[in-house]
């Protein structure tokens, strides 16, 4: 009878171990790490025709330097040996094409280029600890480049000079305030200019519907009529609802709602140490399935056209499955932004999942009941930590600036926590094991299946996408029996959203999918869509108008006394501005 009781301690004094080890290593699994290097270092070592291409290679750029060298000790204006990658700003200012700062930058960047060889393609090595390796000898080379040394910048040096180091006064005084802020829990500094229901999320609405892990906002109407469909937003839990409703000006919930659309959005509950066995499911009945629930009493025999983001876009593919396979016909449409439902190629974040770095991540959750934001916010600044990390040190502590605070910035700084439950069974069940795709996750004892979709589904990819690739977001076409518009926007995973009409320099690619229709490659399909300048906006409202019922109508009232669904608090609620 006391064995069970006894291996739960066993497996206890495991999770206290790794939960104790985590802040040394910043939460990533030393196991993971070492058998990455383990692989790779062992088949580097067995594979001699790699190590000779390796030094065929070093001495053939060593001779690009040397000539390139000798061609700029000539003529000064010799173009360089090696550009930078796309998106590489480092050397980018006028003061790296001089000697001796300009054979500094082509010799890291040759060096960069060589390590990137050591660590792809070594016969025999798994690809996903080639990856770990790849990201591992990205993120050293970005702590040794010269652009991160006052010694080795000339644009640091050269403010120096011209603010007889006050440059340097100021950057200490930055990180000092940084510092203290991140002590006491404060956010970043200027994001105070941001505040929700202030400044941000300042769309009129009412909270019509509570529960433990919701709040539902119904905004009020702009136009003297609307269309009979209402939408019902769904964004990531681990997430700020806002980024949807930032400043007025760039707000998708006020573009919506202006086109003569009736709005509802959930704004998720931020999960302590109480929640921690709340699981995937327990968001599908409590969030999506309590939301369409409460549309439907204040707005019956309406369809409602379904938007989730990211995660939550996820989530509303899980629940729109269930709910057809059930013959649920609530639904008009599906609409998902940057969301994953076929998980084999889920980019850069793969590279802190596997199953020692789960286990490693179940530790540190079950110590504390939830997946802090910190250590969330710590890997995704590891992704892109040139841009992130290393050149805000640059900026704020060498020059001694501060960059302009902007409402999308303050928004990232307004992080949430995840359940340990949640967060497990989301990575296990869809990172690693695929199950939404694979048909074999279950809902209510049935397989949650794509196929079943049969409403017309709008599907938003973005270019620079670290966190839901385009590719991957394309994968829906394998997955859906539908009618599937694909719109392909510029920018990355938040900006490419958050694209509204008149910023400049965008464009996106756009075409619909019959479910009759062969499908083709995201290649294939990116070589024949044609691009247009602009915001996508306007395309998924006039989609969504066309995919609702003809003619508008005059707007409903916000929330239902009568079924138990009247307005509470105004928009953004009180769910929001938990810390």
């Amino acid at each position: 009878m006391g064995e069970p009781t006894e291996l739960e301690g066993y497996r206890a004094l495991d999770r206290m171990s790794d939960a104790l080890l985590a802040p040394a290593t910043g939460g990533l699994s030393p196991a993971a790490l070492t058998l990455a290097l383990t692989d790779w270092a062992i088949h580097l070592a067995m594979a001699p025709g790699k190590r000779a291409e390796l030094a065929q290679k070093a001495l053939r750029k060593a001779g690009r330097l040397t000539t390139h060298l000798a061609a700029a000790a000539i003529d000064p204006e010799t173009p360089p040996c090696i550009e930078p990658l796309p998106g590489d700003e480092r050397f980018s200012d006028e003061e790296w094409q001089h000697f001796p700062f300009n054979i500094m930058a082509q010799t890291f960047l040759l060096n960069q280029q060589w390590w990137h060889n050591v660590t792809n393609d070594v016969p025999g090595v798994v690809p996903h600890h080639q990856d770990v390796m790849s990201f591992a000898a990205r993120q050293i080379l970005d702590i040794v480049s010269p652009s991160n040394s006052p010694f080795t910048n000339p644009v640091v040096m050269k403010r120096a000079a011209e603010t007889g180091g006050m440059n340097f006064a100021k950057g200490f005084a930055n990180w000092i305030e940084d510092l203290n802020r991140e002590a006491t829990k404060q956010p970043a500094a200027g994001t105070e200019a941001f505040r929700p229901g202030k400044e941000v999320a300042v769309t009129p609405g009412r909270v019509v519907y509570r529960n433990r892990l919701i709040e539902l906002i119904q905004y009020a109407p702009a136009t003297q009529t609307v269309y009979a469909e209402p939408v019902l937003i769904v964004p990531a839990w681990i997430m700020k609802y806002y980024i949807l409703d930032l400043s007025p000006e760039n707000s998708l919930i006020r573009y919506l709602v202006s086109r003569g659309h009736t709005v509802f959005c959930i704004s998720w509950h931020n999960p302590n140490a109480a929640d921690r066995d709340l699981g995937l499911d327990d968001y599908r009945r409590m969030g999506v399935m309590a939301a369409l629930d409460a549309i439907s009493a204040i707005l019956p025999d309406r369809k409602v056209h379904a938007t989730g983001y990211c995660l939550g876009g996820t989530l509303l593919a899980i629940a729109a499955s269930a709910m057809a396979r059930a013959k649920d016909e609530r639904l008009a449409s599906v609409t998902m932004f940057a969301a994953q439902t076929d998980f084999t190629e889920p980019g850069e974040l793969a590279l802190f999942i596997d199953d020692s770095q789960l286990n490693f991540l179940e530790s540190v959750m079950w110590n504390r009941g939830y997946l802090s934001a910190d250590q969330m916010a710590g890997a995704f600044q590891l992704l892109r930590s040139n841009d992130l990390i290393w050149s805000r040190v640059v900026h704020d502590y060498m020059m001694g600036e501060r960059s302009e605070m902007i409402d999308l910035m303050a928004w990232n700084a307004d992080t949430t926590r995840m359940p340990f439950r949640m967060h497990s069974e989301y990575l296990q069940r869809l990172y690693l094991d695929n199950e939404l795709a694979a048909g074999r996750l279950m809902v209510d004892d049935h397989p949650a299946a794509l196929q079943n979709i049969r409403v017309p589904t709008f599907v938003v990819g973005t270019e620079r996408d670290h966190v839901a690739p385009w590719k991957s977001v394309y994968k829906i076409h394998y997955l859906a029996d539908t009618d599937v518009t694909f719109v392909l926007t510029s920018g990355g995973h938040n900006a490419g959203i958050v694209s509204e009409p008149g910023h400049a320099h965008r464009h996106f690619r756009m075409t619909t999918k019959r479910a009759s229709d062969p499908c083709v490659s995201p290649e294939e399909w990116a070589a024949e869509a044609r691009s247009q300048d602009g915001s996508w906006w306007p395309s998924w409202s006039d989609w969504l108008a066309g995919h609702s019922s003809a003619g508008k109508i005059a707007p409903p009232p916000i929330g239902s006394s009568e079924n138990g669904y009247a307005a509470k608090e105004a928009a953004p609620g009180t769910y929001v501005l938990q810390r």
